[in-house]
């Protein structure tokens, strides 16, 4: 079978000039070194195509793949990560991970807890910030947490995330307004443990391949999972798997969040516990990074016990069985 891999690296927008927190959510060479390679030890024949306009060049051209491997985030638009599968809807080759839909919607963090709270799963009181204007009419309870509406990777997350007053959020609000020129989602600070759940899967055939917990140390900017802290999680970071019910709360939520989104294959839902010991739904990432050794999702497999070649075989494994069954791979 003949995978194609699309993805935006993260050295070619450096080179044009983002900076590298603006380029945080993209791919470094060495991981779509180790996806290539791997697929390759699966078994799978690998084309390195790149991202949404050169898979748009590639395919005017005449190129054909049986399956595109995708993990391209985009760069313009608030649909940015739907772009490429709704491009290769168009032309009905198969890919990999989530479709168009899902990827508009999880991409708006305020769209999707609207869904997941109509769902009836636990998620943080919300209210979205548009303009300055919209900052007196913010009526949550203190503490609130601040972060834009649309991006990843811990990006807009900061020290001063964590708001205790009307000053304070002012302040947050208008430099996230200005920096990232996009809503500000306001919530109810969760002041419990925080977990991610790694997902493998799709429907009633999903399955947690992992939780585990976020413990930021003493060096860490605290309370908060910050674009720092993630940086630099090898000193500011431990990872512990957890356990017994904690571990079944957090896998409830999250795999009923990763169904209601409709999200396939392979990702992460971020899960944290309110004041009242309540486990509520973060967000998802239905596009989770998969770097083997720095990204979350391999992390939290590869301390379960699944290696790198593991993971992605469950995830190839997922991927065609579900294709499969939709018609849009031959039996």
């Amino acid at each position: 079978m003949k995978i194609g891999i699309t993805y935006d690296l993260q050295s070619d927008y450096l080179k044009e000039g983002f900076s590298k927190e603006e380029a945080a959510e993209f791919d470094k060479e060495d991981t779509i070194e180790a996806i290539d390679n791997t697929l390759k030890e699966i078994g799978f024949e690998t084309v390195r195509v790149g991202n949404v306009k050169e898979l748009t060049r590639r395919i005017a051209k005449g190129d054909k793949w049986d399956l595109i491997f995708n993990i391209c985030e985009g760069m313009y638009g608030v649909g940015r990560e739907a772009q490429v599968p709704a491009l290769l809807d168009a032309w009905n080759i198969p890919y990999v991970f989530s479709g168009p839909l899902t990827l508009a919607l999880t991409l708006d963090k305020a769209m999707t807890k609207r869904v997941i709270r109509d769902a009836g799963i636990p998620t943080a009181e919300f209210f979205v910030v548009e303009k300055p204007e919209d900052i007196n009419n913010v009526k949550i309870k203190y503490p609130l947490f601040a972060k834009p509406v649309a991006e990843g990777t811990g990006k807009g997350i900061y020290a001063g995330s964590v708001i205790s007053d009307i000053f304070q959020l002012r302040e947050r609000c208008n430099l996230l307004l200005s920096k990232f020129n996009q809503p500000v989602l306001v919530e109810k600070y969760l002041s419990g443990r925080e977990f991610t759940v790694g997902i493998v899967g799709s429907g009633a055939d999903a399955k947690a391949v992992g939780v585990m917990e976020i413990i930021l140390n003493n060096k860490a900017e605290q309370g908060v999972y910050s674009f720092h802290n993630k940086d630099n999680y090898l000193e500011l970071v431990d990872y512990h798997l957890a356990t017994g019910d904690i571990k079944e709360q957090c896998e409830k939520v999250a795999l009923d969040s990763w169904r209601i989104l409709n999200c396939v294959d392979g990702g992460r839902v971020d899960v944290r516990f309110d004041d009242f010991g309540v486990c509520n739904f973060i967000e998802v990432n239905p596009l989770a990074g998969l770097h083997p050794v720095h990204s979350d999702l391999p992390i939290l497999s590869r301390i379960q016990g699944i290696t790198y070649l593991q993971l992605m075989s469950m995830i190839m494994n997922s991927a065609i069985e579900r294709l499969k069954s939709e018609g849009k791979l031959k039996k």
